[in-house]
This record gives C-alpha cells, structure tokens and sequence, in this order.
C-alpha cells in the first residue's frame, strides 16, 4: 500500500473514532439531562438540591415549570396550599368589634430570620374605636407620630411601648383611628423557643412558666413571639416576617362560645371604661382576665 493510501486509510480510522466520540458525548449529555428533569419532579427532594440541578442544567428547565408559581406570594411560603391559610386584607377590612370577634381562633405566625416558626392562637381581644372611645390612643381623631397605624388601611400593624420597656400589638380595621388590641394567645408551635424569649426579657427568667402563662397578656405575647417595635405600621395580609392564618379545622370543631366584658386597665375612663369591648373564648386556660360576672349574664 503506497504511503498516499495509509494516510487516507489511517485519516478515516481517526474520523469515526472521533465521531463516535462526539455522538457517545452527546448522548451522556442528553441522558444526564433527562435524569436530571426527573429528578427535579420528584415532590421529596429537597430546594437545595433541586437548585443545584438546576444551576448544573445550564438553563436546560422546562420554561412552564414557574408558570404555577404566585407571584405575589411571599418567599417564605412554600406552596399555594400553605397561602391560602393566611389571612389577607378583606378579612381585616371589617368594623372594629367585628374583627374583635374574628380574630377569636386565628393564628399568629412569627417567622424568624432562621426559618424557625412559632404559632399561637388569638385567644382574648380587645377593640379600640376612636373618635368617640376615650380609651382609645386616637380618641376624638387625634392623630400623632405613634398612633399613625391606626389610621392607616385595615390590617396595619400597630405596635406601642408601655411602661417604656414592654410592647402591645394591635391591628387596624375599618374606621377612622379604630384598632383590635391582641390580649391574649394560646401557645401552638415552639413553646421552648417562646419561654428562652420570655427569660431573656426577665431579671428572674421564665424557665418554671407554664405553656398557657406564656402569651396570656398582651407585653407577654409580644415577648414570646419575638414582636418588635419596628413591626409598626407593617402589613399583615403581605408580611415575611409576621402574619395571622385561619385554622379550618379548628373552626369547624365547635371553638366555644364568646365572652362581651369590659376591657382591662382603663378604669379612668368613665362610661367607656364599663363598655363590654373585650372578647374571649369561654373556658379557655389562656384567658389573661375570667369575668365572672360578664359570663353570668351571658
């Protein structure tokens, strides 16, 4: 064979070798992909990793897999199933008492920076009307740099110091200056977690308090669940950080009956100080204040 017919020969050797290896490159690339994509589907796998598949996928993702993503959902929820329990602002935009009464049996949710989550239920309110409620921080529609939240659009956070050291939570609802008071929670989720909050806050600690003295008044629920004051004037239909969720199967499981009296520590105020404005669940262990009187008439 002359050395023209070698090199021609040899030439078409290194051609289908190389051929092959291209078409074998290929087809690992493809298979890869394809196992890939499977494994992204699979409900058990975890985000970390699926978000490393997907950097790895070099951009190879399905264009309709975010297409069922909600936009305007929070990136602390996981899942459509997990929004639809949050509470959003028709629920809020409601008169004062109504919402009082409403907020009997929801959950507040306090998300920390962690992941961590701690969740009690709104067991004791009170309502602040305005205008013509004198116990009210906006009475007679006086509007000032700290009572700002309550005239703002209904389910706006309003968080206020007493006693210069200690907290209490309210939320707007529908009329001017008008806010529901949080008085009192049953403890659901990360009861621990709540109690080292609560010793953090005390001289003496809070190791020997019981589940149900955690959050029964309204500075301890602020306490326990970690609520500052820059939660001022935030949003609760659209917050990360706090939020209140409906718990259906408690709803439907027959919660009680509610509880009208008179609202605690306004006793200055006159004919509004025997108003019957706060509302509890009837026999709840978490009560701050049982009104034996008012549970007699009723």
């Amino acid at each position: 064979m002359s050395s023209m017919s070698k090199s021609s020969a040899l030439f078409k050797k290194c051609e289908v070798k190389y051929c092959v290896v291209i078409c074998a490159s290929e087809v690992s690339s493809w298979i890869m992909t394809t196992l890939k994509r499977k494994l992204l589907s699979k409900t058990d796998v975890s985000e970390t990793v699926k978000k490393r598949l997907q950097r790895q996928d070099g951009g190879h993702r399905d264009t309709d897999q975010g297409k069922d993503q909600d936009q305007t959902c929070s990136q602390y929820f996981l899942s459509k199933a997990d929004n639809a329990a949050r509470l959003r602002f028709d629920f809020f935009n409601q008169p004062c008492v109504d919402l009082a009464k409403a907020l009997l049996g929801k959950v507040l949710v306090r998300r920390h920076s962690d992941g961590t989550e701690l969740r009690a239920r709104v067991v004791e309110t009170e309502a602040y009307l305005g205008g013509e409620d004198k116990a009210s921080h906006s009475a007679g529609g006086k509007r000032t740099e700290r009572n700002a939240a309550m005239f703002m659009k209904p389910g706006t956070i309003y968080v206020y110091p007493i006693y210069g050291i200690y907290l209490c939570m309210n939320i707007s609802s529908q009329g001017e200056g008008a806010a529901v008071l949080l008085r009192s929670l049953e403890p659901l989720q990360g009861q621990d977690v709540m109690r080292r909050l609560r010793a953090s806050k005390r001289k003496e600690g809070a190791k020997t308090v019981k589940d149900r003295e955690l959050c029964n008044g309204p500075s301890k629920l602020c306490q326990a669940l970690d609520v500052q004051r820059c939660f001022d004037r935030r949003d609760l239909a659209s917050d990360a950080d706090v939020w209140l969720e409906t718990d259906t199967e408690w709803a439907t499981s027959g919660a009680g009956d509610v509880v009208s009296a008179p609202r605690i520590g306004i006793e200055s105020h006159g004919e509004w100080a025997t108003k019957p404005l706060r509302f509890y669940l009837r026999g709840h262990r978490c009560v701050s204040v049982v009104d034996k009187v008012a549970e007699s008439k009723q």
